[in-house]
Parts: structure tokens; sequence; C-alpha cells
């Protein structure tokens, strides 16, 4: 290897975390960005090592468990590929246990969700179009959503904020239905004197107000820095949504926001598609209610959702949240048992899929499995032996394509333009406030892969911190030995 490179033994059976020592220098262009940044090296956390060579490791803190920040989704869909499989499709059901005489369906309407990683507004409208053309066109009964196939059905409720914006779309937090992921589009715009918004699918009761909101001259860009959370309150027409800080001048904006309550939403929107597809459901919007759906119901038309490997390409390339929570929900449900709480299952089934694989998971702590929690924790050579274990799975082909490439796509698009890195590395990106990271596989001078496993954690370093990973991913793509 290169004469920069101090390399430490390293043990990789049974996992490849037992065993690891602290190698007692770090590349110099590492330890200048962490002076340049001032963060100490008890605060890194590094594990790089070549595939052809895996007993050879350049290694910082590889058993401190950290906050892994994004980084965390690589568990999650490595354990959904082997577990769930890359076919697995979630679904969406419509459902009656009540007769259909005539035209007119005598019960409720039951919509069942299962999971479905595609049910937009558009899908909905298609399974109610199926309906109809059915022959349906009374639904005496009303609505009943059926979102019991995790426990509790509603995460989101009593649920505390991850942080001072739960109305954004990261932070929307799934449930079985995952109908139009929680959220609608805010479209808002300004000129030079007033700011107007609205809102898609602008469904019925909905009253958008932005009166209160003023005028900045930031970048346009910089739109949400003097954001004020909107406040929601009811009306005797539905839900009135007031807009608060300020915006800046000539500009566009949309944003994606979790303000209402999805069950009341879901109604509004059901009902609002069956009159304009021509039918009449009995009840309103505050008669419809949440309950499971009886087991001797029929089913009527069904959705399903794309296979996991297609929804994980963009859940992993985006980083999204959302839909990184819900495959990890997926995961309790297949391995729960009767009554058991979801989110524990999935704990459990994660913990199980280290042992089956001879990993050791022994400080893994997990909370829902997206990395957007400041409770999870993983050793970067955990992490490191779940990439190399992903490297030699059946899976790994799904893998390598959902990681972003550097300077190309996803995360990294724009970051290591230019840099020796760019094009040769496929990484999971991670940021927080207070954690910073980057894990995946980098191709050095001579096209060999190296799993490469890069956590920075402390006050501030997801502003400051990077530098310092991508001076350690950079100094990999050069290697050349």
């Amino acid at each position: 290897m290169a004469k920069v490179l101090s390399l430490a033994a390293l043990s990789l059976a049974l996992g490849g975390c037992a065993g690891m020592r602290a190698a007692p220098t770090l590349p110099a262009e590492v330890t200048q960005a962490m002076a340049e940044a001032g963060v100490a090296q008890a605060t890194l956390g590094v594990v790089a090592y070549p595939l052809h060579q895996r007993t050879r490791a350049l290694q910082l803190n590889a058993e401190l468990a950290m906050q892994p920040a994004s980084t965390m989704k690589i568990v999650t869909t490595l354990v959904a590929l082997d577990r769930l499989g890359p076919n697995a499709r979630g679904r969406t059901d419509l459902l009656a246990a009540a007769p259909l005489v005539g035209d007119v369906l005598q019960g409720p309407l039951y919509l069942r969700g299962g999971a479905d990683t595609d049910l937009d507004w558009g899908a909905l409208h298609m399974l109610l179009r199926e309906l109809r053309e059915q022959g349906v066109r009374e639904i005496q009964g009303g609505l009943v959503v059926d979102r019991s196939l995790f426990r509790p059905a509603r995460l989101d409720i009593g649920l505390a904020p991850f942080d001072e914006a739960p109305e954004f779309a990261y932070n929307a937090v799934p449930d079985a239905l995952n109908l139009g992921g929680a959220v609608l589009s805010f479209r808002l715009s300004a000129d030079a004197a007033t700011v107007q918004a609205r809102v898609s699918p602008a469904w019925p009761g909905i009253e958008l107000d932005a009166s209160a909101m003023t005028l900045n001259d930031k970048p346009c860009k910089d739109w949400d820095e003097d954001w004020l959370a909107p406040q929601v309150s009811s009306t005797s027409q539905g839900q009135r949504i007031q807009l608060g800080g300020a915006f800046p001048r000539n500009c566009r904006q949309t944003a994606e926001l979790n303000l209402l309550d999805r069950q009341w939403l879901t109604a509004q929107a059901l009902r609002q598609m069956w009159r304009e597809l021509g039918g009449v459901m009995g009840g309103d919007v505050e008669s419809d209610r949440e309950a499971a759906t009886p087991s001797d119901a029929r089913l009527l038309a069904s959705h399903q959702g794309r296979p996991l490997a297609e929804v994980l390409r963009g859940m992993m390339k985006r980083s999204d949240n959302l839909l990184t929570r819900l495959t990890y929900l997926r995961l309790g449900a297949a391995a729960a048992q009767p009554g058991e709480d979801t989110r524990a299952a999935a704990d459990r089934a994660v913990h199980d899929w280290f042992a089956a694989k001879g990993l050791d998971s022994a400080g893994l702590v997990l909370d829902n499995g997206s990395g957007l929690s400041r409770s999870e924790r993983i050793k970067p050579a955990q992490l490191a032996a779940v990439l190399a274990q992903a490297w030699d799975s059946p899976h790994a082909p799904e893998l390598l394509t959902t990681l972003p490439v550097a300077g190309v796509d996803g995360t990294l698009s724009r970051r290591f333009k230019g840099a020796p890195a760019e094009g040769r590395a496929r990484m999971k990106t991670g940021t927080l406030n207070e954690a910073v990271a980057l894990a995946g596989y980098v191709r050095d001078a001579q096209e060999r892969p190296w799993v490469v496993v890069v956590m920075l954690n402390g006050p501030d370093t997801g502003a400051k911190g990077r530098p310092v990973l991508d001076a350690l991913v950079n100094w990999v793509a050069r290697q050349n030995d």
C-alpha cells in the first residue's frame, strides 16, 4: 500500500467487527481537513479497506457506536432485500362486507392499506374508477379506513417531533395506507409586493390564508429561513391553514407539507373523487372512521406498488425518510407475532439478520431505520461489515443501483465534482446537525473496490464536517498500488 497509509491487522471472522485495532495515523489530507474544520479525532470514526484484501484496514474508532444519520438506511435496505425480497410489493385494497343490491352497496366501503409505496391521489382515483365501472354507484355506509397492518396503526399520533419543523415532508411518519405520503403540495409565489399561496390537490374544505406572510430580500433558495410553522384550525367547512413568516420577493417555491390530519384528508379526498365519478356516499367526513376490515369482506379492487428493488433506488438516491420508515415497518409487519408492536418486531428482525449472517450487533440501536433519530447508533466496523456482506450477497446489484454516485446523481450529484472520487464512489450520505457520514464503495486508481465508512459526530458537524469525509473518500480514490 502507499506509504502514507498506516494499516492495522483486522479480523473479519464472524462479521468483521471483533479484533479491530486503531490505525496510528490518518492520511495527511484528512488530518488537515480536521484541523481546518476544528474537529477532534475522538469524534471521527473510519473503516476503509479494499475488498480484495480484507485483512487490512485503515481505521479509527471503529468500535465506537456512533450516530450514523441516513447511512443507517443501508442496513434497512439490505435487510429488506434479504427478508422481504426484491420483488415484494405493497398493495391497497377496496373491500366490502355488505351486499350490493343493484348499484347500491348497503354498507361501508373499506379502504385497506398494505404499505403501498405508490398510492398517490391518481392511484386512488383509478381504484375508485374501477369500482364505479363494476356498477357501484351508491355507498350507504360511508368510508372505513383500515391501517391495522402496523401496530399501533397511527404512529404519528402523540409522537414527539424530531425537530422544529415537523410539518416538512422529511419528518412525515408513515402508516399502512401511506396515501400521498401524508403531504400536500403548497405553491408559494411572490412579486415585489404580495405573497400568494395555493394547495394542490385543492380538496374541498381546505382554506389557505397567506395574508399574514411578509416579504424579505433573501435569495429565493433561502426561502425557508424566515418560515414559521403554519397554524391549523377547524372551521364549519373543514380546515383553515394560516401561513406565517416571511418569503423572498419575486420568488416561487413548492413545499411538501404534512399539516392536516390524514384521516380527515383521506375521507375528504375520497368523497370528492367519488362525487366526480358520479357516485353517492352516505354520511359525511365526520362519520367516516378507522377500523379493521372484517375477515369475511370481499375484494372489489386492488392497487399494487412497484417492486421493492425499484422503490429502494429512489428511496436511497433521494434519502427518502418516509419510504425508509415504511420499509422498516414492513420488515416489522412480516416478522411480528400477534399483538407485537411493529417497531419492536422490526428491531428484532434486523438483529436476527445480523446473527444469521454472523455479524456482531452489540451496540446497534434502531428506532425507525432511517437514521432520522437521535437514538440510532451503529459502529463503523459494523456498517463496514454490512457493506462487505452486501458485496458478497445475491442482492449486491440491487444495493449498488440504490447508492448515489459521486458527482453524478442523488444526494451526491453536486459533490465531488472534479475530484478524484467523481464517478468512482457509490455512497450513502448522512447529515444531521450533530452527525455527518458517508458509507459505501469507492474504486481506487486501479479500479479496485473498497468498503469505506466515515462518520463524524459532534456539535455543528453537519455544517462543517463534510470536507473531512470528502478528503478520506478522495484519498481512497487516489490509491494506486
